[in-house]
């Protein structure tokens, strides 16, 4: 079984930053892909960024150029910087990582973090 712990989330201005981290623990031989995931009040979960393996990554519109996502291999870690913040960035943002347990099982299973609050505003 594996464990995804969030940690960063708060309440900050608009034009203030935040650095999200979410570290997987338990069965892990290798992890493909990476993300983050954010959903406001009354709407659908969307995609905020992605990061692969070979650190390819993609954005959402709406935060490209603003948020940055990286990761860190030996520690079963991503990162998500959050600058020149929004108020419309405030939603619960959820980590998600594309899991091998085992060398032995070629299947990659999702996990999900329990999501972090994320609130910009004046």
């Amino acid at each position: 079984q594996v464990q995804l712990v969030e940690s960063g989330g708060g309440l900050v201005q608009p034009g203030e930053s935040l650095r999200l981290s979410c570290a997987a623990s338990g069965s892990i031989f290798s992890i493909n892909v990476m993300g983050w995931y954010r959903q406001a009040p009354g709407k659908q979960r969307e995609l905020v960024a992605t990061v692969t393996s070979r650190g390819s990554t993609n954005y959402a519109d709406s935060v490209n150029g603003r948020f940055t996502i990286s990761r860190d291999n030996a520690k079963n870690t991503v990162y998500l910087q959050m600058n020149s913040l929004k108020p419309e960035d405030t939603a619960v943002y959820y980590c998600s990582m594309n899991v091998r347990p085992h060398f032995r099982d070629w299947r990659e299973y999702d996990y999900w973090g329990q999501g972090t609050q994320v609130t910009v505003s004046s």
